[in-house]
């Protein structure tokens, strides 16, 4: 397998990956997507509640290492999140000194109507885009995060 590749196409890729995140970590989008869902949630709570439903039972230290906050930010943002009803927390099952969050039936519809406003926002981005433009970028997304990952 060649280990070099094209130095300007690695350059294009690199410029393409920090435009995306810039325009994913723009407050604005995240705004956007909770107007479009019609929840009452702060914008910081959100992204936590979301991971917490896709990585739950999870802990405070991985949610901070996930989101590369600290992890006393994200231990009072998780407490904001279970005195709203929208998680509750355990201790873990390998480790009893930790206590792991799962998203509650509360926190399980608000998250399904965030999906729904992000699916509705992404049709609409991506009005354009066939469903073979999406497959071939869902591959090598999820392979590209695959890979770096490892």
């Amino acid at each position: 397998m060649n280990n070099t590749h094209d130095p300007d196409i690695l350059r294009g890729l690199h410029a393409a990956i920090i435009d995306l995140v810039d325009e994913i970590n723009r407050p604005r989008r995240d705004d956007r997507l909770i107007e479009e869902a019609g929840i009452p949630l702060d914008r910081a709570l959100f992204p936590l509640l979301a991971r917490v439903w896709r990585y739950g039972p999870v802990g405070v230290v991985e949610l901070a290492d996930r989101t590369g906050r600290d992890h006393t930010t994200i231990s009072r943002q998780m407490t904001k999140l279970e005195e709203m009803g929208l998680i509750e927390r355990h201790p873990s099952a390998t480790d009893r000194r930790v206590r792991e969050a799962t998203v509650t039936g509360k926190g399980q519809e608000m998250v399904d109507l965030l999906n729904a406003a992000r699916q509705r926002l992404a049709n609409r981005i991506l009005v354009d885009w066939t469903d073979a433009d999406l497959d071939q970028l869902q591959t090598l997304l999820r392979r590209f995060a695959d890979d770096l990952m490892r």
